[in-house]
This record gives C-alpha cells, sequence and structure tokens, in this order.
C-alpha cells in the first residue's frame, strides 16, 4: 500500500517533502507533506481517492491544526562545547538520549519551523547523522455542540448531553456518529464501552506486528536506515523493493538527513538475517539509495512520536492530565470535551499510554513511524532493561 500511495506522486513528478506512517492491521494514516497549488494538490486527492484500500484524503493545510515533528541529532563535540550545548538543550526543551567522548545524541520534538532553527544553531558544532520523522498532524478540535467529536463526548460523558440529542434509535455511540455526516469517513473513531453488534478496530495500534525478540525460525523484526537523494519517485523505487519481493513495512519514516540534498529513510522489516541481508544487497543496486544499516543487532536509541486525542469532560480532563505526566507527555490542545496529547518514546511507551486512555474515549491518533540512530556510546538500552537489581534477603 505504501508504495501504491508512493507511486501517485512518483508518476507525476511531486517530490515527498516528508511522510510518516502509522500502521495497524488492517488500517493507516499517512501524513505526507507535498509543495504544489491548489488544482495539482486536488488532483492528487482525486487521484489517491481512486486507490482500491484509500478511506479517505483530507488537505489539512488551511486548516487549524496541532503539527509536530520528531528529529534524532547526533553531533560531534568537543568538551569545551558541553556547556553550550546544554544550555541549547534547555532553551529548545530537548532531550540527551545518548552521550560519549566524541558525540552528543539529542532528541527534540516540535513544528516543523522548530526543526529549523535545531538545526542551525547546532550545525556550528558539527552534525554527523541526523533522523527526522515526517510531520503529523490533527486537526484543533473546535468549542462546543457544532465541534466535530461533540456528539461522540456528549454520549461518553452524561454531563454533555443537555447541549446535544443523541438518538437511542441508532443503537451506540459509534453508531450515532457513523450517522454523522461530518464524521462517517470511516475515520479513527471507536466507542468508549464495547458493543457487540460492532466489529470496530482500535486505532493504530502501536504493537501490531512488531517481532521483538526472535522466534524459533529466526524471524525478527529489523531496523533499516537508509540514505537517499532527495528526489521525486525515490521513495516509490524504493518501496518497490520491498514490495516485489514480498517484504511487510511494519513502520516507515522519512525525513531531511543531515546533508543538503539528501533524505534518511528508517523502516521497520520482519524477516530473518539471512533474507534481510538478500534484501540489503538488492536495495544497494539502486542508483539513488547511497547507504543502507541495519541497526538490529547493535545498540540504537529509537523513538517514536505520538499526537492522541481524548475524549473528556471537566472532570475527568485531570485524571487524563494525571496520566499523562506519568508518561511525560505534553498537552498541545484543548477544547470544553477533547484535549490532544503529544508522547515520544519506544513501542511499549506508546502501547501502555493508548491503552491507559482507551476508557476515556480515544478520538483520534496520529503516529509517525519510528527513527533511529546508532549509539556512539555502545549502551543497549534494550539489554539493559533485562536486568533488575536483586531484592535484598536483609
Amino acid at each position: 500500500m505504501i508504495n501504491r500511495i508512493a507511486g501517485v506522486f512518483a508518476r507525476r513528478g511531486y517530490n515527498i517533502e516528508s511522510l510518516a506512517v502509522g500502521l495497524n492491521k488492517d488500517k493507516a494514516l499517512f501524513t505526507i507533506v507535498v509543495s504544489g497549488t491548489e488544482k495539482v494538490l486536488r488532483q492528487v486527492v482525486e487521484q489517491l481517492n481512486k486507490l482500491v484500500n484509500v478511506i479517505q484524503v483530507q488537505d489539512l493545510s488551511r486548516e487549524p491544526q496541532v503539527e509536530r515533528e520528531l528529529m534524532l541529532i547526533k553531533l560531534n563535540v568537543d568538551p569545551s562545547n558541553h556547556p553550550e550545548i546544554m544550555w541549547l538543550v534547555d532553551i529548545f526543551r530537548a532531550k540527551i538520549v545518548d552521550i560519549s567522548e566524541e558525540t552528543v545524541t539529542i532528541e527534540v520534538t516540535g513544528d516543523p519551523g522548530k526543526m529549523v532553527a535545531v538545526q542551525r544553531n547546532f550545525n556550528k558544532f558539527g552534525i554527523k547523522e541526523l533522523a527526522r520523522t515526517g510531520k503529523i498532524a490533527l486537526r484543533r478540535e473546535r468549542m462546543g455542540e457544532n465541534a466535530p467529536f461533540w456528539r461522540f463526548c456528549a454520549a461518553s460523558y452524561p454531563d454533555l448531553e443537555g447541549a446535544v440529542t443523541v438518538d437511542n434509535s441508532l443503537g451506540s455511540p459509534n453508531q450515532a456518529l457513523n450517522g454523522d455526516s461530518e464524521l462517517s469517513s470511516g475515520g479513527d473513531v471507536y466507542p468508549v464501552e464495547t458493543n457487540d453488534r460492532l466489529s470496530m478496530n482500535q486505532v493504530l495500534d502501536a504493537h501490531w506486528g512488531v517481532l521483538d525478540d526472535e522466534d524459533s525460525s529466526g524471524l525478527r523484526s529489523h531496523t533499516l536506515s537508509m540514505i537517499v537523494n532527495d528526489a521525486p519517485g525515490v521513495l516509490n523505487i524504493v518501496t518497490g523493493v520491498f514490495a516485489r519481493r514480498g517484504y511487510n513495512i511494519q513502520s516507515l519514516a522519512v525525513g531531511p538527513a543531515e546533508r543538503e540534498g539528501l533524505s534518511r529513510i528508517t523502516t521497520v522489516v520482519p524477516g530473518t538475517d539471512e533474507s534481510i541481508s538478500k534484501l540489503i544487497q538488492q536495495l544497494y543496486k539502486l542508483i539513488d539509495l547511497h547507504e543502507v544499516q541495519d541497526l538490529t543487532h547493535m545498540p540504537f536509541a529509537e523513538r517514536e512520536l505520538m499526537l492522541i486525542k481524548v475524549a473528556v469532560n471537566s472532570s475527568a480532563r485531570r485524571d487524563v492530565l494525571d496520566i499523562a505526566s506519568i508518561f511525560r507527555a505534553k498537552a498541545v490542545d484543548v477544547s470544553d470535551h477533547t484535549i490532544t496529547l503529544e508522547l515520544t518514546g519506544d513501542l511499549d511507551k506508546m502501547v501502555a499510554l493508548q491503552r491507559l486512555l482507551e476508557p476515556y474515549g480515544i478520538c483520534e491518533v496520529a503516529r509517525t513511524g519510528r527513527v533511529s540512530l546508532l549509539r556512539e556510546s555502545g549502551v543497549d538500552s534494550k539489554l539493559l532493561r533485562g536486568y533488575g537489581l536483586p531484592y535484598s534477603s536483609k
């Protein structure tokens, strides 16, 4: 599916500036940034809507929206520069995820403007590697009963029902939503309470398809980092190699690399060591590809970004914010009946927060794919999780 969507842009010569894909077992949410006139973009939307498995395409460029990107940036650092780097880390509200004698790896989230500012300020120290996700975005929720998710929240929280009438003949909160023309897109809404008559899948389950541990056949998820030319059609060519050989892409993130004119593609693909080695050999035959790294068996820093919109009333808002603070998630938008949170971390952190928020009612989710950089310190954080402090017998 990724290859078919990328092909629509490639055949028309449009260059995808960034792409983020949150995958689920039977659905995916693509967020694509592409430049063009309104007429051209309308034509692209029409072509995308013709694809068999595309449910809905929306142009959010003129909508009030929460937009975020995630960037991992590895700097060549002289010890004398450490104080200034730490000062900039505080200014941009970034985090240090790895440090060695000669390098520092920093995680930062924000809108595209912030990403540019961060890159310019850190450029003077010498950027060794850079991995960026594509932009993800959710609409800022409007206030009052005319807002898209008001009916959903009113059905979930009795104290909101006074402002809108929910037709009980529709059977359930989710069926009432499907009757609303503004929400009948087949999008990412599912009911607070389960209903046996509904076969509604959860939104972009963070753990779907991820093989953290090798099974008896040697199959596991492999994290590949690729440097390619930033040119129209390159993503379609790369994903075509996966599609022709029947590989399932579990995660994909595309963004600018450390040098102008290059992009970094980070993808997670299941396979054995042998099959992935053969895949890498095929990828190296591509003219526009400069480098491929399989980071799976190396210590690497991995991060993912998620925006999640939750249905709340005034009493539930405090509980949701308490849960968010435990996960170090940030509230980035609020209305009288929803709150939108931003979270960065690994896949386990994503799914843990999502499951805790499900009882309140999840309206929308947007996720990037995984971005990864090799840890110069050599510390394998996943391996360290298996070591716990022994309980004292005293």
